[in-house]
């Protein structure tokens, strides 16, 4: 179950997060309360995700994770552009969680 709420906390955070770019410094309502309720849905349940996995593990793989799909929401929704570096260092960063699924004791003992 830890993954699935790692999962919902990662949606709601990366939902929060392009609400925050929509909300145009807070001036604008409904993105402003979508940026809200995103962000404490993300931390409520990467809180749930705490009871079993470790925090740093937890946290590199939602960050991680976060990361790339809002660099992606970035260019498709609001067109922003990534050079070579960008994308390389998103490359190292599911690199980065794809080694500690794989090859990380912690994990073993944190299922």
């Amino acid at each position: 179950m830890a993954y699935v709420y790692l999962l919902i906390a990662i949606v709601a955070e990366v939902i929060g997060t392009t609400a925050l770019k929509s909300s145009s410094e807070f001036t604008k309502f409904i993105p402003s309360v979508v940026v809200v309720f995103g962000y404490s849905t993300a931390f409520y349940f990467l809180s749930l995700v705490l009871r079993t996995i470790p925090l740093g593990i937890a946290y590199a793989v939602w960050s991680g994770i976060g990361i790339t799909l809002i660099a992606l929401i970035g260019v498709i929704v609001f067109n922003q552009a990534l050079d070579a570096p960008a994308i390389f260092g998103m490359g190292l960063i599911v690199a980065g969680v794809v080694i500690i699924h794989l090859f990380s004791q912690t994990m073993r003992y944190a299922s």
